[in-house]
């Protein structure tokens, strides 16, 4: 005999069970191991001879006489009986696990719509309410729900730290990425330092969210910023070199020259030698928002928000009014506040004012209160200008905002809008009003429409000074929006031989005509394009703006992410009634 074979193991002999052991030694199978129908108990090896020794040992004197139908019938019942066991097992698992599940998506929920912790209970109270009624004998299914305010920061904590966990694994896989930082403050006056993060892939894939929700309790200078972007980057495992773009709103402890945040990140770049240049930018939307405010319509904007106020600001007097316009069956049943810091309301609440114009003086006179500008030909041309230009800033700004949209898009947006403001200030200066709605209206002189033709030139200059910036890369977004109508001269010198075979590909030039922009330069192939690829990814994190959000487009992500940074700390604070949303 061979004293160096391999011993034999008991798994690799392959035994099966057979039907005819449940009839004849009273087993069956689960996972795998034979287990005794009337005793429960489990044989270790599924060998015949260890079945039956088991059923001659313990239950043959009981069922050794039984004839062979009554012996069929009995296995039956034991095998029926035993699977209602485990099926009233697995029930109840499942009724857990399904109970679980709707906790944590509930709990997502009030931590996405920005609702208090306590709201749990609430909601639980709604479905109970609700089960009663429609579905009483599901009742007890909806009352196992954990929904307690411990169990919802419990699991709004679990989201958190998968969303990180998350937003980490995606981050080891980063080529380049870009910042975009906002700082502004809660209702508590705590300074709130907000960091997104884009970045792109080797396949091109792109990830967009809230890398990080700083609270700030002391100074705000760049360097207290510089530093928790530093810490931020550290925790994410994001690398300087890999940073090519940042994003700011301007203010100057951001793009101090000095000891600016953005100073200091592009001495951090520097430091660690990138082969690359990083892009500072201004946001698109907020530079477009400051962009109005050498027009000069104050004597307009303070009559009317004036106005306003004084039919808002008294409970009665906006009762009063809100019935003027319901008994004289207006299209427009109320009329709006003017804040500041919602960038659409201006436009929206002028245009308000002018339809609603004469309703408003009929109730101011009959409150006592004149409105002389009304009758004012000047004030009232200006007003009609301002409502139009506001309408054409409006739409620029709608057409800005939202997710995805590459700066090279939003700079065309920008560019065609300079030139619409060129085209109207020609036309006015040619004293035609085609395109200017409620200008129309009123009366004009040959001064009027000067006048509104050089506030329309100096509002075109405003926005080619304010978006200097986008105008330094204009050949470098060119090249990835427009790779077969770039010249080559234009491009940078790694690139040049590989955009050439680009252009001379008509296949290529085809299918970039089909497909979305990162579709095309993810199927190039790594052989024939690698600068290309390398360049087009060095760009794309930089080229896209990683803007201020607006309040009413904010991405769910975002939206989640935020409320779940914030929930423990202002849970504490409040008491358990929810969170103090940041400002913006």
């Amino acid at each position: 005999m061979n004293k160096h074979a391999k011993k034999r193991k008991v798994n690799d002999e392959g035994r099966n069970f057979k039907k005819i052991w449940t009839t004849q030694y009273l087993f069956t199978e689960i996972r795998g191991k034979p287990v005794c129908l009337v005793c429960g108990e489990k044989v270790a090896v599924l060998k015949e001879y260890n079945l039956s020794r088991h059923y001659d040992t313990k239950h043959a004197a009981k069922y050794r006489h039984v004839a062979e139908a009554e012996r069929v019938r009995i296995s039956k019942g034991m095998l029926t009986k035993l699977a209602k066991q485990q099926g009233c097992f697995t029930k109840v698992q499942a009724s857990r696990e399904a109970a679980t599940k709707t906790s944590f998506v509930i709990s997502h929920k009030i931590a996405k719509y920005s609702k208090p912790f306590s709201d749990g209970e609430y909601v639980k109270e709604c479905l109970l309410d609700a089960a009663d009624i429609m579905y009483p004998v599901s009742k007890e299914s909806f009352a196992s729900i954990p929904l307690s305010r411990r169990t919802v920061t419990r699991r709004i904590e679990d989201i958190a730290e998968n969303l990180e966990l998350q937003l980490k694994s995606g981050i080891e896989s980063f080529d380049f990425f870009s910042l975009a930082s906002d700082e502004s403050c809660d209702v508590s006056d705590t300074a709130q330092l907000l960091i997104f993060i884009r970045g792109i892939r080797r396949d091109f894939r792109i990830t967009e969210e809230l890398a990080a929700l700083r609270s700030i309790k002391g100074t705000t200078t760049g360097s207290d910023m510089f530093k928790e972007v530093g810490t931020c980057m550290v925790k994410l495992g994001l690398k300087w070199d890999q940073l090519v773009g940042v994003t700011s709103d301007g203010c100057p402890n951001l793009t101090g020259k000095n000891v600016g945040l953005l100073k200091q990140i592009q001495d951090a770049v520097t430091e660690h030698g990138t082969g690359h240049t990083l892009t500072l930018l201004h946001c698109i939307i907020h530079q477009h928002a400051l962009c109005k405010s050498v027009l000069k319509l104050n004597h307009v904007i303070d009559v009317v928000t004036r106005t306003v106020n004084f039919i808002r600001a008294r409970k009665l007097h906006h009762r009063q009014f809100v019935e003027l316009l319901e008994e004289q069956e207006n299209e427009h049943g109320d009329i709006m506040y003017h804040t500041a810091v919602r960038w659409l309301g201006l436009g929206k609440v002028l245009k308000r004012f002018w339809d609603l114009k004469a309703e408003i003086q009929q109730f101011c006179e009959m409150k006592g209160k004149s409105i002389p500008e009304l009758a004012d030909i000047e004030w009232m041309a200006d007003f009609a200008f301002a409502v139009d230009v506001m309408a054409l800033m409006n739409e620029l700004n709608t057409k800005l905002q939202g997710k995805g949209i590459f700066i090279h898009e939003m700079h065309n947006l920008v560019k065609a809008f300079m030139r619409k403001l060129q085209f109207l200030s020609s036309q006015l200066q040619h004293n035609t009003v085609t395109h200017m709605q409620t200008l129309k209206e009123v009366e004009l002189s040959a001064n009027h429409l000067s006048r509104y033709s050089s506030m329309l030139g100096d509002l075109h200059c405003e926005f080619s000074r304010r978006f200097a910036d986008c105008k330094k890369i204009e050949n470098e977004m060119h090249l990835v929006s427009s790779p077969f109508a770039c010249r080559v001269e234009n491009a940078p010198s790694d690139v040049q031989m590989e955009l050439i075979d680009l252009q001379s590909d008509t296949v290529l030039e085809e299918h970039f005509k089909s497909a979305s922009l990162l579709e095309f330069y993810s199927s190039l192939k790594e052989e024939n394009f690698p600068n290309m690829r390398s360049k087009v990814k060095e760009l794309n994190p930089r080229l896209y703006n990683n803007s201020r959000p607006n309040k009413n487009l904010l991405d769910e992500e975002w939206e989640e992410l935020l409320a779940i940074k914030k929930s423990r700390l202002d849970d504490r604070q409040m008491g358990g009634a929810g969170y103090t949303k940041t400002t913006l």
